[in-house]
């Protein structure tokens, strides 16, 4: 019997450990060997909470016109009716499409796409996203080459459900732990909610600055809640104490960073989560949020870049909220008397650009915190 080992499995990349961003642009290979006219493949992801469609990996390095974009769903009717009759469209010819006039679409025009095909993704029946194939070459979606990115588009749609499944239950595990922390913690849900949205707007403006991706700021978005997990270790009567701490009742308080940490690392191993690549985001978050740009804060004293970007922007983020949220110990600060504040401490505990990225952005601020208004937690 002879034995033929030769074949090459275009899927290949399906077996190994990577990045999704990886497994999107191995899967784009794939596609291009059938179908070279195939220059771009996006994923985009749906908020059911907000409404709010945007952008969160491609697989086409610089040539990608949406990066960092985000629109509620009514302002992409084309894209909404793609939604409500749970069908792909096709677009043969770009210069026929019917929403011209929208921002995304004008960004697709400038890039030159000729044709695309947008298909829905689900998830037990859930919707939470579309999968976009754009090509320069108009007339080249016909039924066969359809046929075939169906198959691929339904692999991607169950890599992004695997790599948001996995983050999803890290998240509630560590949601669910932080409850418990939170029925002792005078902190409330909606500080959450809304700390975890001014994290990802400052994510969002210092994108270009700091070339970050779609993915990454959903991973600030998705794990900023998570930063003071390690409270659960502190005792009743160091972490609701309504006067100030003494320095020994400070130092047991600061552990809870490392606490934090050290459980991030348990769960990940307990729920068999050591697949996600991005957990270092998480533990940055949780063990450096209380570090300070001139080097005073804890636990290492870092300073300056040394501190982790997603460590500096929830700083940011958590300091405004607690600034402007009621306390059983203080009154809530106006927005401008907690902006005045920020710009005090900028340059010396809290990050510049991660501060005025988000002194230039108040009205975003302001639609954010009327969405998510003081609630009792739970």
């Amino acid at each position: 019997m002879d034995h033929d080992y030769s074949h090459h499995d275009a899927l290949t990349f399906l077996n190994h450990r990577a990045p999704l961003k990886e497994k999107i642009v191995s899967a784009h290979k794939a596609v291009q060997q059938n179908h070279p006219f195939i220059a771009r493949i996006a994923v985009a992801l749906y908020s059911q909470e907000t409404k709010v469609l945007h952008t969160y990996l491609h697989s086409s390095g610089e040539d990608n016109p949406l990066d960092h974009y985000q629109t509620v769903i009514d302002n992409a009717p084309s894209l909404k009716k793609i939604l409500e009759l749970g069908k792909p469209r096709v677009i043969n010819n770009m210069l026929t499409f019917e929403d011209n006039n929208k921002e995304h679409a004008r960004r697709l025009g400038r890039q030159g796409y000729a044709a695309s095909y947008t298909t829905p993704m689900f998830n037990n029946g859930l919707f939470f996203g579309f999968l976009f194939f754009n090509s320069y070459e108009k007339e080249v979606f016909n039924e066969r080459v359809l046929a075939e990115l169906d198959l691929h588009g339904h692999i991607i749609a169950l890599m992004v459900i695997n790599e948001m499944s996995s983050i999803q239950t890290l998240s509630a595990a560590i949601k669910t732990t932080g409850q418990i922390t939170h029925q002792r913690d005078p902190e409330t849900g909606s500080h959450l909610d809304r700390m975890s949205r001014y994290s990802r707007l400052i994510a969002q403006v210092l994108a270009e600055k700091y070339q970050l991706d779609d993915s990454y700021i959903e991973y600030i978005f998705m794990f900023s809640p998570l930063h003071d997990i390690g409270k659960i270790a502190i005792p009743d009567n160091i972490l609701l104490k309504s006067g100030s701490l003494t320095e020994d009742e400070m130092a047991v308080m600061k552990t809870h960073v490392h606490k934090g940490r050290e459980m991030i690392d348990a769960l990940v191993d307990n729920f068999a989560l050591g697949s996600i690549n991005q957990t270092d985001i998480l533990r940055n978050i949780a063990l450096c949020h209380h570090e300070a740009i001139n080097g005073s804060g804890y636990p290492e004293g870092r300073a300056g870049d040394d501190i982790p970007l997603e460590a500096r922007i929830v700083a940011v983020a958590d300091i405004f909220d607690a600034l402007t949220s009621r306390r059983p110990y203080k009154e809530a600060w106006s927005n401008e008397r907690a902006f005045a504040a920020l710009h005090e401490m900028a340059g010396e505990k809290l990050d510049t650009d991660c501060v005025e990225a988000l002194l230039t952005h108040q009205k975003e601020v302001e639609e954010i915190q009327q969405v998510f208004k003081e609630q009792p937690f739970g």
